[in-house]
């Protein structure tokens, strides 16, 4: 969702899916696949310290982006609920008894509005970033995952909070090991990025069909498909952001890269953890 590739949002229970992808025509100038310093040691030293900092901006605001997101889901989803009968203005088929907040965002033609918000900062953030201020544009990706944090609030209420906590270290885990996997591999990944493109459009696809089908095993083939694509997304994204680092960048071109980079990463984490969640998580 920047130098953004499509975006696509796709909700079922317990699943949504927000992808982005890069425009390389609108981006070249991002790039420097072949523009590295020429006066030895020294400038390689110099080159390596640079983008060792532009990669860990990247990786700070990935995990702040995650930490607003938790947070404003945790939040949304108390207040939704309540223990109090007398309190309750709807009840989930789970037993669940949802405040007037919750009846409203999920019971509600609110729910759409909710669902799609996140969508709509993406393009946002796709269209203006060239023309926004670094501080802007970290605004703009703070709000985002705050929108993403109260549509996926809704996990909370379908599945325990140990299952959810557990699926999101195990998550944490994975996405580090796969990210130094794309950022040490010495191997050329566009390949295996086109594929998995492919692949992520077929399994939106699958998952619309899903909708009306209703099929468990359909539903169980898209989790273990999701999990594998954007495990090979998370290695590919990352040599991705790598290769767009540049010495000779400004600061306010290196700031906007960072924040680009960041939401790729930080929504193939979430989406990494929605699948595995599907897989791992108890529900209520």
């Amino acid at each position: 969702m920047l130098e953004p590739r499509s975006g696509a949002w796709v909700f079922e229970p317990d699943t949504v899916i927000l992808t982005g992808a890069y425009k390389e025509e609108n981006m070249a100038d991002l790039r420097n696949s072949n523009v590295r310093a020429a006066n030895g040691a020294y400038a390689g030293a110099a080159i390596d310290e640079g983008l060792r900092a532009y990669m860990l901006r990247v990786y700070n605001l990935m995990a702040m982006g995650l930490g607003i997101t938790g947070v404003a889901a945790y939040a949304i989803a108390m207040l939704a609920t309540t223990n109090d009968p007398a309190s309750a203005v709807a009840t989930m088929g789970n037993g669940k008894m949802l405040t007037g907040l919750g009846a409203a965002l999920y019971g509600s033609p609110l729910k759409w509005v909710v669902m799609l918000a996140p969508l709509g900062m993406v393009f946002f953030l796709s269209a203006r970033i060239e023309k926004m201020s670094v501080s802007a544009a970290q605004t703009t990706f703070w709000v985002f995952a705050a929108l993403m944090g109260i549509s996926l609030s809704s996990i909370f209420l379908v599945y325990t909070s140990a299952s959810i906590t557990q699926t999101f270290f195990i998550t944490a885990a994975s996405f580090g090991a796969l990210s130094l996997f794309g950022y040490t591999t010495k191997k050329d990944l566009s390949a295996m990025g086109s594929f998995l493109m492919m692949g992520l459009f077929g399994l939106i696809i699958a998952m619309v069909v899903n909708i009306f089908l209703q099929s468990s095993a359909l539903q169980f083939a898209i989790s273990g498909i999701g999990v594998l694509i954007f495990a090979g997304l998370t290695a590919y994204d990352t040599q991705q952001i790598k290769s767009m680092y540049y010495e000779g960048d400004t600061d306010a071109t290196a700031g906007r890269k960072a924040i680009m980079g960041a939401l790729r990463l930080y929504l193939d984490f979430i989406n990494l953890f929605m699948f595995l969640l599907q897989f791992l998580g108890n529900r209520e």
